[in-house]
Order: structure tokens, then sequence, then C-alpha cells
């Protein structure tokens, strides 16, 4: 009697992890599955590593959070943080409230932050605090971003030089055959004109531009942004290799997909790990 029940366990067992409702897997660039202490690993040994992910999707914040509390557990003091979600003009007061200097109610009130901050960002800035980690507020202000998306990066000239101490410096090489702003363009079916993937551009080059700033060697810099502005190793990507190829740099993508058990191909090649995510996953904002 045993002997006949226990095949029967076996492949209930079998059947019942094989029909788990995973909340993510991860893969490499062709599409192998691959475990967290890989990307871990991987990530230890980057100067720099770019997180992309999709802004509203809370397992891409989870593991945001533990990528950077095990990277300190490593790099101590020598881990520096660093985010699209923070405009470079705010740097002052990202310092002054990783100092201490600035209550909770102040820094929201003197900050321009986003609508997911309590949720998805503050527990990095907080992480940053308690530990005693630079943040860099890496973006560029907004109002620079329209500027160029209504009249041109030619526009940026007319700024006072104090503002154009938040962004990356003048000129800013564009170059419209790269994918991530071809896509941009076809994407949008005219709307913006050439002047949208432009003001894509100058966020991709001022994020570069404040993650070289400040970047140490021997240091890693771990940075987060929206997916698409790493996605394929261009964007941010290609404004750090411009100024320094010996960068060694490490990129995460995350996607969303109806089933997550084989990476689409469409997806291939996204990153050096991409982070993929059921569509069905629960929002933690709704914009």
């Amino acid at each position: 009697m045993k002997k006949s029940v226990l095949p029967i366990l076996i492949l209930f067992v079998i059947f019942a992890f094989k029909n788990d409702k995973n909340a993510y897997q991860l893969f490499n660039a062709k599409g192998k599955e691959i475990h967290y202490a890989k990307v871990l690993e991987d990530a230890k040994e980057a100067d720099i590593i770019l997180f992309g992910e999709q802004h509203d999707n809370p397992i891409n914040h989870w593991i945001e959070q533990e990528l950077t509390k095990d990277l300190f557990a490593e790099k101590k003091e020598k881990l520096i943080l660093s985010a699209e979600m923070f405009e470079a003009d705010d740097q002052i007061t990202v310092d002054e409230y990783l100092s201490g200097s600035l209550s909770d109610k102040t820094f929201k009130d003197e900050t321009k932050l986003w609508t997911n901050y309590p949720t998805d960002y503050k527990p990095l800035l907080d992480f940053a605090k308690t530990n005693k980690l630079r943040f860099v507020a890496a973006n560029i202000p907004r109002r620079y971003a329209n500027m160029v998306y209504s009249r041109g990066l030619e526009k940026l000239d007319s700024i006072s030089n104090e503002a154009k101490r938040w962004i990356s410096p003048l000129p800013i090489d564009y170059d419209s055959t790269l994918t991530c702003y071809k896509d941009i363009a076809k994407q949008a079916k005219g709307h913006g004109g050439p002047n949208l993937p432009k003001s894509q551009a100058v966020k991709d080059a001022t994020m570069a531009y404040f993650i070289l700033k400040n970047f140490k060697a021997g240091n890693t810099l771990i940075h987060f942004n929206g997916s698409y502005h790493s996605d394929r190793h261009q964007g941010i990507e290609w404004y750090l290799k411009k100024s320094n190829p010996g960068l060694k740099i490490f990129t995460i993508a995350s996607i969303e997909q109806d089933s997550i058990e084989e990476l689409e191909k469409d997806n291939l090649g996204l990153a050096d790990c991409i982070l993929c995510t059921p569509a069905s996953m629960s929002k933690s904002y709704r914009p």
C-alpha cells in the first residue's frame, strides 16, 4: 500500500510546485533562468548598476531594496545610491535630509517628490540616511526637459549659468539613430515631433553626468531609473560609456508578461539581467 501511494505523492508535489503562482522570475540576456544569488554576484563586481524599473510595480521596488541591502553588506560605505526620481536641483534638500537637518515634513514640502515616494523611494532614501550613504539626485529638473520638448535642445543655451549646473554640460550629444529614441518617436506617432526623443535624451545625458560626477573608483554606484532609460544598453549607458568606456556597467531591466515561465523573444537582450513579473501584478500606485 505504501509503495503505491508514494509515486502518487511525488507526482502531486511536482505538479503543485510547477503550478505555484510565482511573483517574479529572473533571466539573463539570452533568456536563461538565473537566481538572485547570480544577480548579486554580478552586481558586486560592477562599477555602476543601472536598475531599470517599472515605476508602479511593487516587486520591482522590493527587489531594489533587497539588492541595496545586500550590496551594502558587502560594500559598506563604498556604496553610493542614485535615482531618476530626484531632480538635481533638489540635491541640497536631499543632503540636508540625509544629515538630519530637515524633518520629514519639511523635506516633503521643499522637494519635488513623485506620487509613490512614500512607499517606493523613501525606504531607499532612509536606508542611505541610516547608513550614512551618499544619495544622488540625478535627474534634470523637469522644467528644462519640458523646455527641450517644446523648443529643442538649442533652447538650453539661453538659460543662466546657475541653471546649467543642474543639467549635463552643453552641447549635449544626441544620436537620433539609437533604437531607444527612434522607438519613442515611432510610438508617439508624430506627437511632439523631433523634440520628444530629445527630451528623453537630455534626461539620459544628465543622469549619466551626475552618476559620473559622484562615482569614485573602487566604489559601486546603484542608480534607479525607469527601465526604458537603460534598456538594450542604450540611454544612460550610452552616455556613460561615451565618457568612460572602461566602466563595468551591470544593467537590470524590468518587464511584465502574461506568463513568466519563459522570456518572450522581444525581451531578449534587454539587459544583463531581466526581472520579469506577471502582467496581472498589482500596482503600487495609480497615476
